[in-house]
């Protein structure tokens, strides 16, 4: 099972979507509303936003799916405990909240609205609340005995193995060419038919790379671990010059412009250096005491 979350301004649009009745919508959770359309409910909800005029963000909008075979059969009363577990991970179950489910698709998902304002005024901290949407889901499926998305992610890196093997050739091939700069291996993968993607946040910080070939797109480390981000960084920055690379860069140049590292790629970076420092020492006996 998967969870998405972010927060919103636009509280009636959006659960005019929820509410559509082209995608067959069917509302399945009610918390502490009684309206009977979308701009009743907006209007419940804009009540309690009323004592927090700052937040501008001020609904909390969350999908969770269910795989396709764990989703199909699900009644009503299974998709409002779903709803309300979620909730409860979220330390939402206070809130005004309401669910509906989609099942225009062979996939059937629920769309939660809830109020990010609580009924004492204080406004729900939405830091990280995509990664924290994901693992509320992934809690609750542990205690349906729903698939789990790590189990789904697995599942699909199997069925695509033999094109993950040739990817990872083919970033073999390039890596052999010795390439100085992350513009240069991009252009090289490219050529062979492999479209890097670098990940880049608001910040202008790198977080990582995509990979796009045959039509399917990965995350740089669902090819192979030598294929992430931080494997790469390393490898092309040290080919710039002779001696080991000793520390993360502090920038890079990325499609022609300069971008930072974001923290958690830096960290990562930094342990695959000390890893090879540490190797360093172990072959040649330096400070090992001997």
């Amino acid at each position: 099972m998967i969870g998405k979350g972010h927060a919103i301004s636009g509280t009636r649009v959006s659960i005019s979507y929820g509410w559509n009745q082209e995608k067959e919508a069917e509302v399945v959770l009610r918390e502490h509303v009684a309206g009977d359309t979308p701009s009743e409910i907006a209007e419940e909800f804009r009540i309690i936003q009323s004592q927090n005029e700052r937040c501008i963000n001020n609904t909390l909008s969350f999908i969770v799916s269910p795989t396709i075979e764990d989703g199909k059969d699900l009644s009503k009363k299974e998709l409002e405990d779903l709803a309300k577990r979620f909730l409860k991970e979220m330390n939402l179950q206070n809130n005004q909240s309401i669910a509906f489910v989609h099942r225009d698709k062979a996939h059937t998902h629920v769309h939660i609205y809830t109020n990010r304002i609580g009924f004492d005024g204080k406004t729900y901290n939405d830091s990280f609340i995509g990664k924290r949407s994901q693992i509320a889901a992934d809690n609750v499926a542990k205690e349906l005995g729903f698939t789990r998305v790590r189990e789904v992610q697995k599942e699909r890196l199997n069925e695509l193995k033999y094109l993950r093997e040739e990817i990872k050739n083919i970033n073999d091939r390039v890596l052999q060419t010795r390439p100085k700069s992350i513009d240069e291996y991009i252009s090289k993968m490219k050529a062979l038919k492999v479209e890097v993607i670098p990940t880049i946040n608001k910040a202008n910080q790198l977080q990582g790379f995509r990979v796009e070939y045959k039509g399917v797109n990965l995350k740089a480390s669902e090819v192979d671990r030598s294929t992430s981000g931080n494997r790469l960084i390393p490898t092309i920055s040290q080919n710039q010059g002779l001696r080991r690379l000793m520390e993360a860069p502090k920038d890079l140049q990325v499609l022609n412009k300069t971008v930072q590292l974001s923290g958690n790629l830096s960290t990562k970076i930094a342990k695959e250096i000390l890893k090879g420092t540490i190797k360093i020492i172990r072959d040649t006996g330096i400070g090992m005491g001997y």
